[in-house]
């Protein structure tokens, strides 16, 4: 890779670590909405489930509006947006009615987000080299990573301001889009090619590659949202531990397997074939919700949201990777956004379908405690690891047909 692009490459890094950012930070605030504003299981699942619909709106906007900008506007603009979200998530739940207050912040920081996850990935696979599914497995790493550092900073801080000033912390956190601002307005790009952008949107879905790859990015997101957006209160109110503990062995824990898959991938990656990489993944996922759902020892189902880290690390790198491989030069941020949209359609639906059925659960048994509720709410998302297997086994037979 040229030198010229490090300073891209570093910028795209720091942008996954806003996403990280921006995605996380409430979930390590639930117990404390729950506690200080009485907000419910339900209307925590709606509070992710809306930031998703704001990103899927974005995604979709951005199939068409990246040719009109370009990558550079679209990059600056994304990072605004996260940061006047962060700022005003800071402010706003405490001047007026919390769960609205929240909403807001939400509204602007998921566009940043939504942008963010569109504009990325299509810039680092535009710039020189021929490890793609490596680089992009690498630079989904500072996702996972910048998820560790929000979690232990964050509870760091909380243990040193208190539960009562949490709304400091966000303000610290606005300082990474703020200054990443100034990095996009001076790197250098690599323009979206001429293939590129008269490459048919429709003409994608003529290929069955782009319908499974849809339905893997739906699960993938779905199976890694899930365990991640609720292992914090699983750890704390399904467990019985602190909420020190269980921000360190829930999300941090998760976030640091994760990491470590994404950045072994992206080092050693040429070397493994990414589709039985995405098979053995979804096994593994599988099998880590069912140990968090039914083992009642505490440290075992800890360790099965954990290692869930590890299991989910390469879905979402690997399937944007692999189909934008399968799609060569017509490979375009259109492609990249429709499969973000697919994603964030799961990352949407499972921790939803989570918080509902453990309210649910609740709701109709309720001499249930909470360990028991949200239980029945992870192993209702068990179901989209277990479709990733199906359509990791579709891809090898699409693949054997098409060799044909």
């Amino acid at each position: 890779m040229k030198k010229s692009y490090r300073s891209t490459l570093a910028a795209c890094y720091l942008g996954y670590i806003t996403q990280a950012i921006t995605i996380n930070l409430a979930t390590l605030f639930f117990v404390i909405f729950q506690n200080k504003y009485g907000i419910s299981y339900e209307a925590i699942g709606s509070l992710v489930l809306i930031t998703f619909l704001i990103q899927l709106f974005v995604d979709a906007v951005m199939i068409k509006f990246t040719y009109v900008i370009g990558y550079r506007a679209s990059a600056v603009a994304a990072h605004v947006f996260s940061a006047v979200g962060l700022v005003l998530f800071g402010i706003l739940p405490n001047i007026m009615d919390p769960f609205a207050g929240i909403l807001i912040s939400v509204f602007f920081y998921a566009l940043g987000g939504g942008m963010t996850e569109v504009i990325i990935s299509p810039i680092v696979d535009s710039l020189p080299g021929d490890a793609k599914a490596s680089g992009m497995c690498l630079l989904h790493s500072f996702y996972s990573w910048g998820l560790v550092a929000v979690v232990l900073f964050t509870t760091v801080l909380l243990r040193l301001v208190g539960d009562s000033l949490w709304h400091v912390i966000p303000f610290f956190w606005a300082l990474i889009p703020f200054f990443n601002i100034f990095l996009f307005l001076r790197v250098p790009m690599v323009p979206i090619t001429q293939e590129a952008k008269s490459a048919g949107l429709l003409g994608y879905f003529k290929s069955p590659i782009m319908y499974v790859a849809t339905l893997l990015m739906i699960c993938g997101g779905a199976s890694e949202m899930a365990m991640s957006q609720w292992a914090s209160l699983f750890a704390e109110n399904g467990l019985g531990v602190t909420k020190v503990v269980g921000d360190l062995l829930g999300p941090c824990f998760f976030a640091v397997n994760m990491g470590i898959g994404r950045t072994v991938y992206g080092i050693w990656g040429e070397r493994i074939n990414i589709k039985k990489a995405l098979l053995g993944c979804s096994v593994l996922t599988t099998a880590c919700y069912l140990v968090t759902v039914f083992v009642d020892l505490p440290l075992i189902a800890l360790l099965g949201c954990a290692v869930c880290g590890f299991g989910v690390s390469l879905m979402w790198p690997g399937i944007l990777s692999m189909t934008s491989a399968e799609f060569g030069k017509l490979s375009s941020p259109a492609l990249f956004a429709i499969l973000a949209l697919a994603g964030d359609v799961g990352c949407s639906v499972g921790p939803w379908i989570t918080g509902q059925v453990s309210g649910a659960y609740q709701a109709v048994n309720t001499a249930a405690g909470s360990s028991d509720a949200l239980r029945a709410g992870l192993l209702a998302t068990t179901v989209f690891p277990v479709i990733m297997i199906v359509g990791c086994l579709l891809m090898f037979f699409i693949g054997k047909k098409k060799a044909k």
